[in-house]
């Protein structure tokens, strides 16, 4: 059976272009996470792109660890990474093997497997906020460093498989910096949305912290 136009596996040349034209054009695309309770589908409305090396806001910025090593791998993986101790963020790496480029996933709206979501996301008061926000996302999809480094083109039954759906007009995308950006990366506009979408997180610009505990 072939499947519609909208649910074509995005072959991997999507993912091998610089990361400021992949961010935008994954609004209105369709993220499918495959785990063992029963497949979620999530419609995208809201990524950051990170430029590696090339951008002080990039957990790459300074080079290749241990932590950050999905980023220079091949286009088309996962790079998933721990925060403050407390929340995992899923984020799509791009541009050519070596360069480390990649685009947080910040929000999206579930469209297929809610009551699943609705498990693993207890305090959401509205279908809205289930991945309304990078933490929220990853934990509605089940998303944690297991996954770190999972091919999303490898097929239908991967773990996380990114499909056509339906990407937004040039008109229906805004822009505008970052959430929780500092230093020299705060002013790049590099935060997308769909415009008008009830499931974007509000921004918030930074605002220093002290750590008590490592990022993961």
């Amino acid at each position: 059976m072939i499947a519609a136009p909208d649910r074509m596996p995005i072959a991997r040349q999507f993912f091998d272009r610089p990361v400021l034209e992949v961010a935008p054009d994954l609004l209105g695309r369709t993220l499918v996470r495959n785990a063992p309770e029963g497949p979620i589908e999530l419609r995208i409305t809201e990524v950051e792109a990170y430029a590696g090396e090339a951008d002080p806001g990039s957990h790459a910025y300074r080079g290749r660890t241990e932590r950050n090593a999905a980023m220079f791998g091949p286009p088309g993986h996962a790079y998933v990474y721990f925060i403050y101790g407390m929340w995992f963020s899923l984020n799509l790496v791009c541009g050519p093997e070596g360069m480390a480029s990649g685009v947080l996933l910040r929000a999206g709206e579930v469209i297929e497997g809610v009551p699943l979501a609705r498990e693993r996301r207890t305090k959401a008061r509205w279908d809205r906020e289930l991945a309304q926000g990078p933490a929220r996302l990853a934990t509605a999809l089940d998303v944690d460093r297991g996954l770190n480094g999972s091919d999303l083109c490898a097929g239908p039954d991967a773990p996380l498989t990114l499909l056509t759906g339906h990407p937004l007009r040039q008109d229906q995308v805004r822009n505008g910096p970052r959430t929780g950006v500092g230093g020299e990366g705060a002013t790049h506009p590099w935060r997308f949305w769909a415009d008008g979408d009830p499931t974007v997180s509000p921004y918030r610009a930074h605002v220093p912290r002290n750590r008590s505990k490592r990022d993961g």
